[in-house]
C-alpha cells in the first residue's frame, strides 16, 4: 500500500507565498518522476510542475517564474515553492508520483494524494 500525505496549504494575500510538501510512504522500491497538479471550481486539473528523479523539471507557463518544484528524495518527498501568488492561483493542490512497488517490481503505478487547498484572496 502506498500513500501520499500532502500539506502546507492555505489562505495567503496576493503577493504572498506558500510551501506545499507531499510525502510518499509505504512499499516503495522507487519513485519516478513526482509532480502537482491543481484544479479550480469548474475548470479541470491542470499540471503545475513536475519533476524526475534526476531532477529535470517542467512547468506551466502560468506559474514559471514564481513556482519552484524541487524533491528530497531520501525523504521520498516533493516540494513546492510558490511565490508572489495571485488570485487566479486558487485551487485544490494535488501531488500525483509514478511508483514502482516491492511487491510488483516490474510495474509503475500512478499515485494521487488527496488534495490541499490554496486560496489566495484579500
Amino acid at each position: 500500500q502506498v500513500q501520499l500525505g500532502e500539506s502546507g496549504g492555505g489562505l495567503v494575500q496576493p503577493g504572498g507565498s506558500l510551501r506545499l510538501s507531499c510525502a510518499a510512504s509505504g512499499s516503495i522500491f522507487s519513485i519516478n518522476a513526482m509532480g502537482w497538479y491543481r484544479q479550480a471550481p469548474g475548470k479541470e486539473r491542470e499540471l503545475v510542475a513536475d519533476i524526475t528523479s534526476g531532477g529535470s523539471t517542467n512547468y506551466a507557463d502560468s506559474v514559471k517564474g514564481r513556482f519552484t518544484i524541487s524533491r528530497d528524495n531520501a525523504k521520498n518527498t516533493v516540494y513546492v515553492q510558490m511565490n508572489s501568488l495571485k488570485p487566479e492561483d486558487t485551487a485544490v493542490y494535488y501531488c500525483k508520483a509514478l511508483i514502482t512497488t516491492n511487491q510488483r517490481m516490474g510495474a509503475i503505478f500512478q499515485y494521487w494524494g488527496q488534495g490541499t487547498q490554496v486560496t489566495v484572496s484579500s
